[in-house]
C-alpha cells in the first residue's frame, strides 16, 4: 500500500490500482490563519465530504522514469527530502482497459502535481527564515540563563537567595545596592569572580571605646554583641566586669565598653601572705575584698587607688603618728666694724651676740613598728636673734717701747706660758703669753682678751707693763727678762 494515508485505491477487471491525486499544498501561514472561516476539523470530515466521481480524480501510482513522486501533504513520511523514483510499472496489465496507461487522466494529473510542487517550494522558503530565527533565538537565551547565577548573600548576617547576572563580587555588591566602607569586611574579597551556589558575606565595622584593665583603645569591629567583640579581640571574659550584658548588640554607630579582667594579688598584712583572684578597679578595693581593713592612716605600698595588675604584691601598711614640739636656737649674725683706735690685729667685741629662739612641730610615725624620720610640720619664731659687734684695730703697732726692748721677751713667754699666745691658766683669769689679767689687759690699752691678740700686740702690752712695774707682775718668771 502507499505511505500516503490519504491513498485509495479501485479494483476492477479493467483498472490497474491508482492512488488518489494529493490535496493541494497547505500553506502554514495561512491554512489555520484564526481569523480565517476555514475550519481544519470540518474541512477533512470523512462523514460530510463529498464522493468524487472516476475521471480525473485517480492518478495513476506510478511516473515516468526520472520524474519525482509527491506524497500526500497529510503523509507521515519523514522530512521533506529526495525521494526515490518507484520501481517501474508495467504500461499495461492483462485485461486494462483501453486508453489505461501513462496517458491517462494526463494533463490534468501533472498540472495539480505542477502546482503542488510550487506551493511546496514556496512554503518551504517561508518556513526556512522562521526557523533559522526561533534556532537563533533559542541559542541566546540557553547563553543569557546559563549567566544566570544562584548567590547566597549575607549582608551583617541577614541572608537571601538571589539571582543574579554579576561577573564578581563588585559588581554583585553595587546591583544590590550595598556599600561597604574601610573598616568593613567582605568574604570572598571585592573583585573575585562568581559562579553559582557561592556565598557572599558583608560584616559592617563598628566603633567600640574599649576600656581594657584600665587602658583605653578605639577599635573596629564587625562582631555584633558584646561577647562577640570580646571573643574577635581576643579579651578573657570569663570572671571579668563588663559595664554591660555580654548578650548586647552593638549597633553601627559603635558602643563604649569597660573590661576589667581577673587578676591574682598577693596581699600582705599583719604578718600574713593572701593570694585572692579580683576584677577590682582600685588596690583599696581589691584589700577589703581579701578580708582586710584600713584604719587612721593605714594605708598600702603603692597607691590605694591605683589599678590593680596580674601577679602584683601589696603590703598593708599600719600606721602610728603623734606630734613633737621643739624649740631650737637661731644662730646670731657677727658685724666687724673697723676701729682706729685699736692697734692692728686686736678685735673687741662691743656688742655680745644673742641666739634667737625657734618652736618648731614635726609628725613623727611609726610603720609597721618601726619610726620614721620625722617629718616638719611647721615653725614659728619665739625670739629673734641679736647679732654681735666686732671692732677690729686699725691703728698701726709701734716699733719699740723705750727701755724695754732690749729685755728677753721670749725667755719670760717661755716661762709663763710655753710660747703660746692663746694659752690660758687652769683658773681661767689670765691668758696669753704674758698671762695677762683682762682688768691689767684693759688697763693696757688692749680689748677682749689678751688670750685672742696677736702676739706681738700681747709683747707690746707687756712691754709697757714692765715700763711701768717692772718685773714684778711676773714673780716667778722675771728673771728671765735679764738673761
Amino acid at each position: 500500500m502507499s505511505s500516503s494515508q490519504y491513498a485509495r485505491y479501485g479494483y476492477g477487471a479493467e483498472y490497474a490500482p491508482t492512488a488518489i491525486d494529493p490535496p493541494t499544498a497547505i500553506d502554514p501561514h495561512t491554512a489555520f490563519d484564526p481569523h480565517s472561516a476555514f475550519d481544519p476539523h470540518s474541512a477533512f470530515d470523512p462523514h460530510s465530504a463529498e464522493t468524487l466521481g472516476y475521471g480525473d480524480t485517480y492518478a495513476p501510482a506510478y511516473e515516468r522514469a526520472g520524474e519525482r513522486v509527491v506524497e500526500d501533504a497529510y503523509a507521515t513520511a519523514p522530512a521533506p527530502g529526495p525521494v526515490s523514483a518507484p520501481a517501474p510499472v508495467p504500461a499495461a496489465r492483462a485485461g486494462a482497459a483501453p486508453g489505461a496507461g501513462p496517458g491517462v487522466g494526463g494533463r490534468g494529473a501533472r498540472r495539480r502535481r505542477a502546482r503542488y510542487a510550487e506551493r511546496s517550494d514556496g512554503s518551504m522558503r517561508r518556513l526556512l527564515p522562521q526557523a533559522l530565527v526561533v534556532a537563533f533565538l533559542a541559542g541566546g537565551t540557553t547563553a543569557f540563563v546559563a549567566k544566570d547565577k544562584a548567590i547566597e548573600l549575607s549582608v551583617d548576617g541577614r541572608p537571601r537567595t538571589l539571582h543574579t547576572y554579576a561577573d564578581d563580587v563588585t559588581e554583585l555588591l553595587a546591583d544590590e545596592g550595598v556599600r561597604v566602607g574601610a573598616h568593613d569586611v567582605v568574604a570572598p574579597a571585592p573583585g573575585t569572580g562568581l559562579t553559582s551556589g557561592d556565598e557572599v558575606e558583608v560584616h559592617y565595622g563598628r566603633p567600640l571605646r574599649l576600656t581594657l584593665d584600665g587602658h583605653r583603645h578605639e577599635v573596629w569591629t564587625t562582631a555584633r554583641t558584646v561577647d562577640g567583640a570580646l571573643r574577635q579581640l581576643g579579651v578573657r571574659a570569663e570572671g571579668a566586669y563588663l559595664s554591660t550584658s555580654r548578650f548586647r548588640r552593638i549597633g553601627r554607630e559603635g558602643l563604649t565598653l569597660d573590661v576589667r579582667t581577673e587578676r591574682s594579688l598577693t596581699i600582705m598584712a599583719d604578718g600574713r601572705a593572701r593570694t585572692v583572684r579580683t576584677n577590682a578597679a582600685t588596690v583599696r578595693e581589691a584589700v577589703e575584698q581579701a578580708g582586710i581593713t584600713l584604719r587612721g592612716q593605714d594605708t598600702t605600698s603603692v597607691p590605694p587607688g591605683s589599678f590593680p595588675r596580674d601577679g602584683q604584691t601589696v603590703t598593708v601598711l599600719r600606721i602610728t603618728g603623734t606630734r613633737e614640739v621643739r624649740e631650737e636656737q637661731i644662730p646670731f649674725a657677727v658685724r666687724r666694724v673697723d676701729d682706729p683706735t685699736v692697734f692692728q690685729g686686736t678685735e673687741v667685741v662691743e656688742q655680745a651676740g644673742q641666739p634667737g629662739l625657734r618652736r618648731v612641730t614635726y609628725s613623727v610615725r611609726t610603720v609597721n613598728g618601726v619610726r620614721q624620720k620625722p617629718r616638719l610640720l611647721r615653725s614659728e619664731v619665739v625670739r629673734e636673734p641679736r647679732a654681735q659687734v666686732v671692732k677690729v684695730g686699725t691703728k698701726p703697732l709701734p716699733d719699740s717701747v723705750r727701755g724695754a726692748d732690749h729685755l728677753n721677751w721670749q725667755g719670760l713667754a717661755a716661762c709663763e706660758s710655753g710660747g703660746r699666745p692663746d694659752a690660758v691658766d687652769a683658773s681661767g683669769t689670765y691668758g696669753g703669753l704674758y698671762q695677762f689679767d683682762t682688768q691689767t689687759w684693759h688697763a693696757l690699752g688692749g680689748s677682749g682678751r689678751p688670750q685672742d691678740a696677736p702676739a706681738e700686740e700681747q709683747t707690746f702690752r707687756a712691754k709697757k707693763l714692765y715700763t711701768q712695774r717692772g718685773a714684778s707682775p711676773w714673780p716667778h718668771c722675771g728673771s728671765r727678762l735679764h738673761d
